[in-house]
C-alpha cells in the first residue's frame, strides 16, 4: 500500500497496521505504477504515529532476511517494470513526504529546511530518475569484441542482481545516504534491508514507518538496529554490505562481513585536505570552503577537514573566512537558522574536548551544551601533532596550518592516509595537476568542495583507508551487480577445437600455436580451443 498525501508536522503520519487490523483512516491514493502491494504480517511490529521504534532484535532481522531472500529466489525484483515501479515510488515517497523529512531532520540535527532539501532529498530524487531514464541501457548485456577464436560465437557481459543486500546509513547524511545506496539496489534488481542510524532517531523512525507503504513488502525492509548489533547482523550472511560511516565502525563491519565471505562497499570518514595557493581568488576561496566545512554545523565525510594555506595568504584567508561567517550566520550563529547541531551529546563532548586542545580560536570556540550547540570555529597555529590532526573532524571546527609550497603541501598530504576528498584552490592549472596526479583519494575537487561527491554521473567512494567500492549513477547500477562472463557457442566446428583434445600431439599443439600467432598483434593472443 502506499501512504496518505504528505502531512504537515503537526499531523500523525500514517498508521501501519498489520493486516487483521480495522482499516487505516487515511485512504492510500491509486497506484500509478503498479498493482497494489499487501501489507505484510511483519509490519505488526511496526511502531505507530508518535511512538518510539523500538531496535529490530538479530532474530527479527533474520527473518526479514529469509523473506526478502525468498522474494528474491522468486524473481519478484528482477523484471524491469518492478525496478522501475519502485524507483518512482520511492521518488513518490519523498515528494509526498517532504515536510516530515524537514521535521525530522530538523529535530534530529537542527537542519536547516534549505540544507535538508538541496543536500538530502533532492540528491535521491535526482539518482532515482537518473536511473529511471537509464535502467534500459543498463540491463542491457555488453557484447566484447570478437576475436579469431570467437569468430562464430557471441561473447556477453550479462549484469544480474546480487541477491539480498545490505545498506547501513550514517548520521551525518541519514536520508541521502540510506537512499543513494538503495536506488543503486533496486535499479540492480535486488532486494534489500535498510539500516538508517540510530543516533537520527527521528529520521530513521520516518524512514522505518514510511518505506513500507510504498516500495514492496517483501522485497525490501527498513530495521532500527543499534551500532554493536551492526556486526552480528552482518553475519546473518547477505550478498553484499554497503556501509556509510567512521573507520572504526567500517573496520568491525569489514571483519564481520569476511567472516562470511561477503563483499563489502565501504565509505569511510577521513582526514579532508584542502590546499589553498597563493595564486587563487581567496575571497571566493573563502566562501566555498566556509559553505563545504560549516554546512550542517560541519558534520559531514566530505567536507574540507583542515586548510593548508600558502604562508603568503594566511591572514587573508583567515580574514576572508572570519567575513564569511559573519555573512552567513550573523553576528551570533547561535539564533541564526541556518546553522545547525550537533546530533547527540557524545559528539559534541568529543568535539569540545579535541576543541580546546588544539591551536589558537580565531574567530568562535562557544559551545553551549544544553543546546548541543558549537559556534562555528577557526583554528590557527594548528600543527601536525594536535588532536584536531589525528582524527576525522565531525563538526564545525576548521583548523588551518601553513605550508611554504605546493612539494610541502603533498609531501603532507601523502604522509597521511588516502582521503576520501582531496580539495585544491588555485588559478594556476599546474598546481592543480600536480595535486591531482600526485596525491591519491578517493575524488578530487579544484577550486570548489563536495559537489564531485553528489553528481550521478561521478563514481563516490573511498581508496585505502577511506574505503573501498562507489556508489552515484551506473556506479550503483555495478555496484549492486554481478558482471557474469558470458560465451555462447555452437558445436559446429569441433573439426578445429579436437585439437585441444588428448592425446596430446606435437603436430596439434603446432597447428594451435601457428593460429594464435595469426592474431597477436592486432588483438593479443588467440586460442583456437
Amino acid at each position: 500500500m502506499r501512504a496518505s498525501p504528505s502531512l504537515s508536522p503537526s499531523e500523525s503520519l500514517p498508521q501501519v497496521r498489520c493486516l487483521t487490523a480495522e482499516p487505516a483512516r487515511h485512504e492510500p491514493p491509486a497506484e500509478p505504477f503498479s498493482s497494489p502491494l499487501v501489507q505484510s504480517a511483519a509490519q505488526c511490529f511496526r511502531t505507530r504515529p508518535g511512538d518510539h521504534c523500538v531496535k529490530t532484535h538479530p532474530v527479527e532481522c533474520g527473518d526479514l532476511l529469509r523473506r526478502a531472500r525468498v522474494a528474491f529466489e522468486a524473481g519478484r525484483s528482477l523484471k524491469e517494470g518492478f525496478r522501475l515501479a519502485q524507483l518512482q515510488a520511492l521518488v513518490q515517497l519523498l515528494d509526498e513526504h517532504e515536510g516530515d523529512f524537514v521535521d525530522a531532520l530538523g529535530r534530529d540535527l537542527h537542519k536547516p529546511r534549505f540544507e535538508t532539501l538541496v543536500s538530502e532529498l533532492v540528491l535521491v530524487k535526482n539518482e532515482a530518475l537518473h536511473a529511471i531514464n537509464n535502467l534500459k541501457k543498463w540491463m542491457q548485456p555488453q557484447f566484447v569484441e570478437r576475436n579469431l577464436s570467437t569468430t562464430m560465437d557471441e561473447c556477453l557481459v550479462v549484469r544480474e542482481p546480487l541477491g539480498v543486500v545490505f545498506i547501513i546509513g550514517t548520521w551525518c547524511s541519514p536520508v541521502q545516504m540510506c537512499l543513494v545506496p538503495l536506488v543503486g539496489a533496486i535499479a540492480a534488481g535486488n532486494c534489500a534491508v535498510i539500516s538508517p542510524s540510530e543516533n537520527t532517531v527521528h529520521t530513521a523512525e520516518l524512514l522505518h514507518r514510511l518505506v513500507p507503504f510504498y516500495l514492496d513488502n517483501e522485497c525490501f525492509h527498513v530495521i532500527i538496529a543499534g551500532t554493536h548489533d551492526l556486526p552480528d547482523i552482518v553475519e546473518l550472511k547477505f550478498d553484499h554490505v554497503f556501509f556509510t560511516g567512521s573507520k572504526e565502525e567500517g573496520g568491525r563491519i569489514a571483519q564481520a562481513a569476511a567472516s562470511t565471505l561477503t563483499p563489502v562497499t565501504l565509505i569511510l570518514g577521513s582526514k579532508n585536505p584542502c590546499y589553498v595557493d597563493q595564486h587563487c581568488d581567496v575571497a571566493t576561496a573563502a566562501q566555498r570552503i566556509a559553505w563545504a566545512r560549516f554546512h550542517n554545523a560541519g558534520q559531514s565525510l566530505v567536507a574540507p577537514d583542515y586548510v593548508l594555506c600558502h604562508t603568503d595568504v594566511k591572514a587573508e584567508l583567515v580574514q576572508a573566512l572570519k567575513s564569511c561567517l559573519t555573512q552567513f550566520y550573523g553576528s551570533d550563529p547561535q539564533e541564526s537558522r541556518s546553522f545547525g547541531r550537533m546530533v547527540n551529546q557524545e559528539v559534541l563532548n568529543r568535539m569540545r574536548d579535541i576543541l580546546w586542545r588544539c591551536g589558537k580560536v580565531a574567530v568562535g570556540g562557544q559551545v553551549v551544551e544544553a543546546e548541543k550547540y558549537i559556534a562555528p570555529t577557526i583554528l590557527t597555529e594548528v600543527v601536525e601533532s594536535d588532536p584536531i590532526m589525528q582524527q576525522e573532524v565531525f563538526g564545525p571546527v576548521l583548523p588551518i596550518m601553513t605550508v611554504n609550497n605546493i612539494n610541502e603541501a603533498i609531501a603532507f598530504i601523502n604522509k597521511q592516509a588516502k582521503a576520501l576528498c582531496v580539495y585544491a584552490y588555485s588559478s594556476d592549472s599546474k598546481v592543480v595537476s600536480r595535486l591531482m596526479s600526485e596525491t591519491s583519494s578517493g575524488s578530487f575537487c579544484s577550486n570548489d568542495s563536495v559537489l564531485q561527491s553528489v553528481m550521478v554521473a561521478l563514481p563516490f567512494g573511498g581508496v585505502g583507508a577511506s574505503g573501498m567500492g562507489s556508489c552515484h549513477g551506473r556506479y550503483s547500477f555495478d555496484t549492486f551487480s554481478h558482471m557474469k562472463s558470458c560465451l555462447l557457442r555452437g558445436t559446429r566446428f569441433e573439426c578445429v577445437t579436437y585439437l585441444r583434445y588428448p592425446p596430446y600431439d606435437d603436430r596439434n599443439l603446432s597447428l594451435m600455436m601457428w593460429a594464435s600467432t595469426l592474431s597477436q598483434k592486432s588483438q593479443g593472443w588467440c586460442h583456437i580451443m
